[in-house]
């Protein structure tokens, strides 16, 4: 391409200006802030839905809290009662108070007064309405069930409300010092929730508060007494139902054991402990115990993904009673007409934007299509892969000017590269070598080749066959050798020298380059009955392998540099490929060269120590045998 080509009227009237590349820019600008907007709506929306749903807890737990206070108030006035007892003119009188507040507190079960000596006075809602006495003898105790009317009856004369409709009374083994709410009162020395227990009147399941209570009898002794009221959990179920309802969620109460005491999702009572094991509320108690927070102090929230949806979820702690209160609630039915709002916004928004887009897009197309396909030119002129490079036409004049550099540039580089091994080029710049003289140690198997009667052959020829010849010849040869891991190192006028083991270390260097020139030896068989066939002679090949240490590396001058290797093995192997002549064979191989072929390759010693030219000692030396079949 000429510089002519870029100065033409056609192609300046197609002149990608810089105000494109800015819209295009402001256009991808706009995007963010349009996903940036997105985004900041969504995290609003995920912290509206999870206030919104704080305060529906918020209400459960209140409600919760509010239970839980007027329940204790109902005991404490009880047990600051100076004249509260379980017998006698005072226990007919707790009697009539204790049923004035199981009427005025529907939430509770059953209030109940226990004495330190065993007698017990009871206001009992469930199973049946009833004052229920126990007073304890040495052998046995006595029962008195005095049968009411349900203290949740409006209207009528107190005193009629009071009225027993029937009596019975039995023997009894009921002992308050074995009653659940009793031993933990006795035990806290002061008021507290108990545990679930089983009630003795109504084998129901319950939780009760207590409270201690001391105070001196007429004759001067102190005594203790325990104030408790109990409400069933089927009761507290039902209460936390209701509590449920406020919001649009489900709520749990799960004692400090990990048990259910109560819960809105489920239309039957909690009858049973049990363990939260089983749909939303068995995920939140298992995210719960793996994140360590099951039975924990600290208000959470969070949310978790069960059965495809995903829910919010909120946890806090209730005081005394070291209850956990745990509230969820659906995303989508708490959040989902506002991610629909938002969602619309955005594709609206992206609407506005398209048309914009779609401009940009045409406009920058014909910038960043030619660029990606001249970076995969560079790409390829790097790794000096210089055969059929496209070229790439385009309407931007700077990209033309690229296309034209990048084409002389690969132009000059596959001329020179005729001179210069590329596979070494290569190999150098994958493994990082600085491209200055340097040299390494290296133990390499070395191969040198010559044409037998060369100088006889190129008298009797013209140039340019002989030169066509010699270049099917090295072609031949050059494939075989990269096939077996060997580097050209020179051409020699007919003969080669190859390494095994430079630049790149391989694996049985010696074993390859014996394959090598088996191979070698094959191919040119062939090659040979071609060139008869042609009236050409025939070129016989001897080849000589050695394997040693030697210096190898980039050598040369500051500014001609070439990679090779020299040393002692080099010139034993040139020597050995030219004691063919004296010896009759075509490829002789070194003792250290014989010992790495483990036997793998048919070879036949030379029974005289080989007089090698130019050096003083004789060597060891093998003739490696051509066999059909042989090993590869």
């Amino acid at each position: 391409m000429a510089d002519d080509d870029f100065e033409g009227p056609r192609l300046r009237r197609f002149r990608v200006d810089v105000g494109t590349i800015i819209c295009a820019v402001a256009l991808v600008q706009s995007l963010l802030l349009v996903a940036f907007g997105y985004w900041a709506a969504e995290k609003l929306v995920s912290r509206v839905g999870t206030a919104a749903h704080k305060i529906n807890h918020d209400r459960v737990e209140d409600n919760v809290l509010a239970f839980l206070a007027k329940t204790e108030g109902v005991i404490r006035s009880i047990a600051d009662s100076p004249s509260v007892h379980a017998t006698g003119e005072d226990g007919e009188q707790t009697a009539e108070m204790l049923w004035t507040m199981l009427e005025q507190t529907p939430e509770l079960d059953s209030i109940n007064v226990a004495t330190d000596d065993g007698h017990v006075l009871m206001a009992v809602r469930y199973p049946v309405p009833a004052i229920r006495q126990v007073l304890r003898g040495p052998e046995f105790s006595t029962e008195t069930w005095q049968y009411k009317s349900s203290p949740d009856l409006d209207g009528g004369d107190a005193k009629q409300r009071f009225a027993t409709t029937a009596i019975s009374a039995y023997r009894s083994d009921f002992d308050p010092e074995k009653r659940t709410w009793y031993l933990e009162a006795m035990k806290a020395k002061g008021p507290v929730w108990t545990e679930p227990f089983l009630m003795s009147d109504a084998q129901e399941l319950a939780i009760g508060h207590a409270r201690p209570s001391g105070r001196v009898d007429d004759e001067g002794h102190r005594r203790g007494l325990v104030v408790d009221g109990n409400v069933s959990l089927g009761h507290l179920s039902r209460l936390v139902r209701i509590f449920g309802a406020l919001g649009s969620g489900e709520s749990a109460l799960l004692s400090s054991d990990h048990h259910v005491v109560a819960r809105s999702d489920h239309p039957e009572p909690v009858r049973e402990l049990e363990s939260p094991d089983t749909g939303v509320l068995g995920a939140i108690h298992s995210h719960m115990l793996a994140t360590s927070t099951a039975g924990g102090a600290d208000d959470l929230a969070f949310s978790i993904e069960h059965e495809g949806r995903r829910y919010l979820v909120q946890t806090s702690h209730i005081p005394h009673t070291r209850w956990q209160l745990v509230s969820w609630e659906p995303e989508e039915q708490l959040l989902g007409g506002l991610h629909r709002s938002v969602l619309w916004s955005l594709l609206l928004t992206v609407s506005f934007l398209g048309l914009a887009l779609f401009i940009s897009l045409r406009l920058s197309k014909l910038v960043t299509g030619p660029i990606e396909n001249l970076s995969r030119v560079a790409r390829r002129i790097g790794r000096l892969e210089l055969d059929n490079l496209p070229i790439e036409p385009s309407r931007v004049l700077e990209i033309q000017h690229l296309n034209q550099a990048l084409d002389e540039s690969a132009r000059s580089l596959k001329a020179f590269s005729k001179f210069v091994p590329v596979d070494i080029i290569r190999q150098l710049v994958a493994e990082g070598h600085a491209l200055g003289p340097s040299g390494s140690p290296r133990r390499i198997t070395a191969m040198f080749t010559d044409v037998e009667g060369f100088t006889t052959i190129s008298e009797s020829m013209p140039a340019d066959v002989l030169v066509r010849q010699l270049t099917e010849y090295f072609s031949l040869a050059a494939g075989i050798f990269a096939r077996h891991g060997g580097v050209i190192d020179k051409f020699m006028g007919d003969g080669i020298m190859v390494l095994w083991g430079a630049p790149t270390e391989l694996d049985e260097p010696e074993y390859r380059a014996c394959l090598a020139a088996l191979e070698l030896h094959a191919e040119m068989n062939a090659l040979n009955d071609k060139w008869r066939s042609e009236g050409l002679p025939e070129f016989r090949t001897r080849v000589g392998i050695h394997t040693g240490h030697v210096i190898a590396g980039v050598l040369g001058s500051s500014d001609r540099l070439s990679y090779t290797a020299i040393g002692d093995a080099i010139n034993a192997a040139s020597r050995i490929e030219g004691a063919n002549k004296e010896l009759g064979t075509r490829t002789l191989i070194s003792e250290a060269t014989f010992e790495g072929l483990g036997g793998r390759l048919a070879t036949r010693r030379i029974e005289e120590l080989a007089e090698l030219r130019g050096r003083q000692t004789r060597m060891v030396l093998y003739e490696l045998l051509q066999v059909e079949h042989q090993p590869g």
